[in-house]
């Protein structure tokens, strides 16, 4: 069950960090650095997703 659970933190930060990225690139392009902030944030947070999806395969 562990293994499950880790996939699906894995799966998640590459949701997140791929939402961050559109949000970053479309902040960037409309000059809206409230967007780009949230995008940052949203790629970090995927960022920790990963970590924790690793650390909970144990790989």
């Amino acid at each position: 069950m562990a293994r499950d659970k880790g996939f699906s933190d894995k799966l998640k930060s590459v949701v997140s960090r791929t939402k961050g990225e559109v949000k970053d690139q479309v902040g960037n392009a409309t000059d809206n650095p409230r967007l780009q902030n949230e995008g940052k944030f949203d790629k970090t947070k995927g960022k920790f997703q990963k970590t924790i999806g690793k650390l909970k395969r144990g790989s």
